[in-house]
């Protein structure tokens, strides 16, 4: 389980900074699951549990990067063409089979074992045949066109680090040297809810004063991409009982519990009372936009984070935090997304003190440069904009102006719901 103290995130009501917030994620939480060894076609997209070490070289020996010719680099002429016969002939998966000699030239294929005693490989676009013969241009480098052996990994070599998300080209590399299974994390149990008396499911009548959730369906996608095993625990009313019920059911069985709505300081906003009956609330109010009422509690040893019932917001701060914490309880290393410097074309001015994220398109601008265009509708429920935009620009809390020709840090959407 997660090892979260119960004061780690009492900070009052206090406007906590969002890089404060995710250092303390960072310092306190650790992988919260078992190791189970899969195989490679099963282990796309789980979190390395331990170290992989090349068993082989990769390649494993020498061999022609072209179809060409394989010779001796000291038998060729280097001021005029050189006439050679050629006398075997080496293809991928079937060597020569002997020792090269002096004088000889092999005709070679991409992929072919390099024979023994010849160093250099010449195209073929570079070689005429002459019968049994072929003549080779002057010029050539010596051990051109030659890929050595373990130029790509060495034998004992570390290629794979505990806590990597494993992606498709990391089970190519595993693959290379042999390996055929991995040891990994167990998937993370995350539950996840809706509160409110105005959410209905989508396809049920929609009374006046009621709207269709969106966050859930949407935090169900978010969460199932970081390969977590994900259970859909519905709707809550505004009830504080119901509440306190549910998440204390859930916090038993399940890692992480993940709400949207009733974290605020309303009458009807439950969350924040059925998690401190149940256990302990580190209530954050983070000083971003959109956002800034997150809540972060635990229930024993489980942890919970209710994000706003905005779905704009919800989006954001899932994104800015509970991701982030995901990541940390699922034994990934590095939890940081990239971010990208961009040009912005518009202008924008903002409440110091306070970290935005403005939802943005890039376009290419005239210096051939990404190009920052801010999204009309920016407000916390706008949801339409988080589909249409392109990234959050990040907006850093003593910036007041934005003026169009400067600079901003972007985060791409491709960064950080994969």
């Amino acid at each position: 389980m997660a090892q979260l103290s119960d004061d780690c995130f009492a900070h009052g009501g206090t406007l906590m900074p969002l890089d404060e917030a995710l250092a303390l994620l960072d310092e306190r939480l650790r992988p919260v699951r078992d190791i189970q060894t899969v195989p490679l076609a099963e282990a796309a997209d789980r979190v390395l549990a331990e170290d992989i070490v090349a068993a082989a070289d990769v390649p494993p020996h020498d061999n022609s990067a072209v179809d060409g010719y394989a010779v001796c680099f000291d038998d060729l002429d280097p001021s005029r063409q050189t006439r050679l016969p050629v006398t075997g002939r080496a293809a991928a998966g079937h060597p020569l089979g002997r020792a090269a000699r002096r004088g000889e030239a092999i005709r070679i294929f991409t992929g072919a074992a390099m024979p023994d005693g010849l160093d250099t490989v010449m195209m073929q676009e570079d070689c005429r045949e002459d019968g049994d013969h072929v003549i080779l241009a002057p010029g050539i480098a010596k051990g051109a066109n030659r890929r050595r052996r373990g130029e790509d990994v060495k034998r004992g070599q570390t290629i794979l680090r505990r806590g990597r998300r494993l992606r498709p080209q990391d089970l190519g590399l595993a693959a290379a040297v042999g390996q055929t299974d991995v040891v990994v994390y167990e998937p993370l149990r995350v539950a996840i809810f809706s509160t409110g008396d105005e959410v209905r499911e989508p396809g049920q009548p929609l009374p006046d004063g009621a709207i269709y959730d969106a966050n859930r369906h949407m935090l169900v996608g978010a969460v199932s991409r970081l390969g977590c095993t994900v259970r859909d625990l519905g709707i809550l009313p505004d009830d504080a009982a119901v509440i306190r019920e549910a998440l204390s059911a859930a916090a038993a069985c399940h890692d992480l519990l993940l709400t949207s709505g009733g974290v605020s300081v309303g009458e009807e906003d439950h969350v924040k009372a059925a998690v401190e009956a149940s256990g302990s609330m580190h209530f954050w109010r983070l000083a971003i936009k959109p956002g800034r009422p997150v809540a972060m509690g635990q229930i024993g040893a489980t942890p919970i984070v209710g994000l706003p019932g905005n779905p704009g917001a919800a989006l954001v701060t899932f994104l800015l935090v509970a991701r982030p914490l995901l990541l940390r309880l699922a034994g990934v290393a590095e939890i940081s997304p990239h971010r990208y410097r961009v040009t912005v074309d518009f202008d924008y001015s903002k409440k110091a003190g306070r970290r935005e994220f403005v939802r943005a398109k890039l376009q290419t601008g005239q210096d051939g440069m990404p190009l920052a265009v801010k999204h009309g509708r920016s407000g916390a429920g706008i949801l339409s904009s988080m589909v249409e935009a392109d990234g959050l620009l990040d907006l850093a809390a003593d910036v007041t102006y934005l003026e169009s020709g400067s600079t901003a840090d972007f985060l791409p959407f491709s960064e950080v719901l994969t």
